[in-house]
């Protein structure tokens, strides 16, 4: 099974030319956010888009039951806000920094109005776009065939992947992200993925300490996330 992070990893800027790098920047504002602060919420009126230059977000949207879905991880090198920007829509999701992050801010109109001026950045754009479906594709389907087991396996081996660093006992995720956040990215409830954790503590696939997964065993991880219901 490919992952999701193979549908999506690239970022915004890795599809830019030098001269559509130097436009962007000449167009934005730095700015610095502490963590666990929201930079835009759901349903609010955009008047800018974020591209990442250092730290990760997590992009959530609020069930009808009022629970926190995570849709996605953005990190260095990823533009968000995007979408509310072009279609003059309401943002669909809320932005919260898992750690300090800073980021370039460009706005609404300047952002559109570069889209226009420079192919290479409306290219891009629509690359992105297209790889971000199919990762929603991916997850989809994954969703409809999955027990919370895989699912949680499957975001893992993702963080692994992403944001995985050698250490003497495997590979710690270096990610700040809860049980309650991987619950709600990997559409399930926290006891769920309490129990998911459990037995791959039991069987000596992770190690889990308060917002910390090391892994231990990724074939293992790779092997169930395969697994279909």
């Amino acid at each position: 099974m490919a992952t999701a992070m193979s549908a999506a990893a690239q970022p915004f800027l890795d599809y830019l030319e030098a001269d559509a790098r130097a436009a962007l920047e000449q167009r934005g504002v730095r700015r610095r956010y502490p963590a666990r602060v929201a930079l835009f919420h759901e349903a609010q009126q955009a008047d800018r888009v974020f591209l990442m230059l250092e730290g990760r977000v997590k992009l959530t949207r609020t069930s009808e039951d009022g629970r926190e879905v995570v849709l996605a991880i953005r990190e260095r090198g990823d533009l968000i806000g995007e979408l509310a920007a072009i279609d003059g829509h309401p943002r669909s999701a809320t932005a919260v920094a898992l750690e300090p992050v800073e980021v370039l801010t460009i706005g609404a109109r300047e952002f559109t109005s570069l889209i226009e001026a420079h192919p290479r950045i409306a290219v891009a754009l629509v690359k992105m776009i297209s790889r971000r479906l199919r990762d929603a594709d991916t997850k989809r389907v994954e969703f409809a065939a999955h027990d919370a087991m895989a699912r949680v396996a499957a975001r893992i081996v993702e963080l692994t992947e992403r944001f995985g660093s050698d250490c003497a006992a495997g590979t710690a995720i270096d990610l700040p992200i809860s049980q309650e956040e991987l619950a709600g990215w990997v559409g399930c409830s926290r006891e769920a993925v309490s129990r998911a954790l459990q037995t791959m503590r039991d069987l000596g696939w992770v190690e889990t300490e308060r917002r910390r997964i090391t892994v231990l065993d990724l074939d293992a991880l790779h092997a169930r996330a395969a697994q279909e219901a």
